[in-house]
């Protein structure tokens, strides 16, 4: 990995861009267009059939990728060669498949026809092509050996092999069924997905970000490290409304990370807080990573419960990054920053509150029982709403203005639950005319197309790599070859439930080198969580347990992507932070565990007021020992005997087994009370 050590000078999460001009140019923002329009009207209508959906997204998808990425890391950036004009536009075509032969299609279920399977290969190898693209090798790779398994499965040692399948079989299930390429995570790209990732992008292009770091600064800038525990909350802000942990780290992380180093961070150390703090967005309610979605709709529950049993671990992950940077601060005397550099979080809140309306209407829609996709859309609505709102109210009369527009944002928000989308249209048409009559109305415009355009392109690798993981999902449905592997771990649990743990947890870290969370979750869940559900653990704790070390995937080395990102802005090594972020985040390692031998911590099972205050409480000791082992710091150094003694209550207080809690927390207060008292003798010296 030694080619890796020199920062790159710009980071890009799925491969480079082009730059195009001219007619090119136009093609793609107008694709990018169609593509957010399509997405609003399926929504809002749901005009078609669920798989000729799923199918033209795909379509979208693919048709950007081959717009928008050279086939090689080394290829033209600046012009569109004839064959990937023809690929973009090709896929397309043959997206419309599924609509215009949907009829014979139902017809000669079972039986496909010879054009049926031409198609569908072809999907199949455009498909690949284009997570190849934007994704890199280590993916494909990955389903081409689950593809290979379904074709010559039957050749492979008994223990591993399957009946033996045909070709026309693979391609049917693959491409003509709902349990392929189209299957639940396209479906949950194509609705929930893509709308919380245009509602992302409203709210950044509407100055959320701004907000986020003035709130920060404001609250904790001028404590000791401001300016590093300043990255946490922000990032965990920012994680309220985006999804993507590198996407965190390379918005916020442009403000936090310059500013950690100035105020004498080491560049690994404020790359790495970056990297965690950013991570943590993927499991912070109300809008998680895209993996939640796929939870919920996997599961058959409502998106509330997976939010509801995220909050608290979520809550204990940034706790965890926080405690450590305190500590970091206190060990190398780092002071806040200055008063006068720190805005004040009033005024920043009472310039800009409304910008933080549609998240609490989400977050009060979704606990209410709407649907993601229902909450995603009012969201979006009264974002559009209220950046066409604000525009208009600072070009007239604000006093006169004020009293309308809110009188205006009232009946739509009330019309929008009682008779749906037509009236917030209307709203949004009419804002959007009476911006077009005042002068600077044509910025704001603007900035609604580049929110639509950007939510296009945010959403490609996730879009695709639901698309492409249908490939492993397929093959695992058609052979049943996931059993085998399930059987595996239920062998080993009967002896040890925690050395099943720790194997789905390796399973998942080696996965994550190479391929995102998404497909990492799909394939250990659909593996490993049937077992865990088997061995007694809850089923959504189960499939937590899963998901948060595919997040954790993302900060260790020797592929952290969060720490690529966060070297590239740090300028430093890029294994250094993600060796200093796995560090940072070692609690979170631990959380997931506790969760299983306690559910209450993710508030499932029997639940007392009690009984999760007292696991809460638990897990934040636990969390305080290990980070003073970790950093090697309280409120004066520790020596080693001491950082062992820390490490060894933490871990008592995680095992649930009987007398443990009792042993941890005695020698917890043990700790605190020596240090207390060495800290004290060693004052007047």
């Amino acid at each position: 990995m030694s080619n890796h050590h020199a920062a790159p000078e710009e980071f890009h999460e799925h491969g480079q861009q082009r730059n195009l001009s001219g007619l090119a140019q136009h093609v793609l923002i107008a694709a990018a267009l169609c593509f957010s329009v399509y997405q609003l009207v399926v929504a809002a209508f749901h005009p078609l059939s669920s798989l000729v959906i799923r199918s033209l997204h795909v379509g979208f998808l693919l048709l950007l990728i081959f717009l928008l990425y050279p086939a090689r890391r080394k290829g033209q950036f600046n012009k569109l060669p004839w064959h990937d004009w023809l690929l973009a536009f090709g896929a397309f075509g043959l997206a419309t498949y599924h609509w215009i032969f949907e009829a014979d299609l139902i017809q000669r279920s079972g039986d496909p026809s010879t054009a049926d399977l031409v198609v569908g290969g072809l999907v199949i190898v455009l498909v690949f092509e284009g997570a190849r693209r934007i994704l890199g090798l280590a993916l494909p790779i990955v389903c081409a050996l689950f593809l290979l398994y379904g074709v010559f499965g039957q050749y492979l040692p008994e223990a591993l092999a399957h009946r033996g399948y045909g070709l026309d079989q693979i391609i049917g299930q693959l491409y003509l069924s709902s349990e392929g390429i189209y299957g639940i995570p396209t479906l949950v790209s194509a609705t929930y997905i893509f709308l919380f990732i245009l509602f992302g992008a409203f709210l950044e292009h509407a100055g959320m970000i701004h907000l986020f770091n003035s709130l920060a600064l404001g609250l904790v800038g001028q404590a000791r490290g401001g300016p590093a525990k300043v990255a946490v909350i922000s990032s965990g802000f920012m994680g309220t409304i985006s999804g993507s942990g590198v996407a965190n780290v390379l918005t916020v992380g442009q403000f936090t990370i310059p500013l950690m180093k100035r105020f004498g961070y080491s560049s690994v150390f404020a790359g790495a807080v970056e990297a965690t703090a950013s991570m943590g967005g993927q499991i912070m309610p109300p809008v998680m990573g895209a993996v939640a979605f796929i939870m919920a709709e996997t599961l058959n529950v409502p998106y509330a419960d997976i939010v509801k049993a995220a909050v608290i671990p979520a809550l204990l992950y940034y706790f965890t990054a926080f405690w450590m940077v305190h500590l970091e601060a206190g060990r190398m005397k780092l002071h806040g920053l200055p008063k006068e550099e720190c805005p004040n979080p009033w005024t920043a809140l009472k310039e800009s509150w409304y910008l933080a309306l549609p998240l609490a209407v989400l977050v009060g829609m979704l606990f209410h029982g709407f649907t993601p996709m229902f909450s995603g859309m009012m969201g979006l609505a009264l974002t559009a709403i209220l950046i066409l709102g604000a525009a208009i109210a600072a070009r007239i009369n604000q006093q006169a203005f004020r009293y309308v527009f809110w009188l205006a944002m009232g009946l739509s928000a009330a019309s929008f639950a009682k008779w749906g989308i037509y009236p917030v249209l209307a709203t949004i048409c009419a804002l959007s005319l009476l911006c077009l009559r005042i002068k600077g109305g044509r910025k704001t415009l603007h900035t609604m197309r580049a929110s639509l355009t950007d939510g296009a392109k945010q959403a490609l690798p996730v879009g695709i790599a639901c698309a492409i993981v249908g490939v492993i999902i397929g093959v695992l449905t058609l052979t049943g070859a996931a059993s085998n592997f399930a059987g595996f771990i239920l062998g080993v649990g009967e002896k040890s439930l925690f050395l099943s743990l720790v194997l789905t947890m390796i399973v998942c870290l080696i996965l994550g080198m190479g391929i995102p969370t998404i497909p990492n979750y799909i394939i250990t869940s659909s593996i490993a969580a049937p077992a865990l559900l088997k061995l007694g653990v809850p089923l959504i704790v189960s499939h937590m347990f899963v998901f948060y070390f595919g997040i954790m995937a993302d900060l260790t080395p020797p592929v952290a992507l969060a720490a690529f990102a966060a070297a590239s802005i740090a300028k430093d090594s890029p294994m250094k932070i993600g060796f200093k972020a796995t560090q940072i985040a070692i609690a979170g390692f631990v959380v997931p565990y506790m969760a299983v031998y306690q559910p209450m911590l993710m508030l499932q099972g029997d639940l007392t007021f009690a009984g999760v205050a007292y696991i809460v409480a638990k897990a934040l000791l636990a969390i305080v020992l290990w980070g003073a082992a970790a950093i090697g710091y309280l409120s004066a150094p520790l020596n080693w005997p001491e950082r062992l003694l820390a490490a060894g209550a933490a871990l008592l207080l995680v095992a649930a087994v009987p007398l443990t809690d009792e042993l941890g927390m005695g020698l917890g207060v043990a700790l605190f009370a020596w240090h207390r008292f060495k800290a004290r003798r060693m004052a007047p010296a």
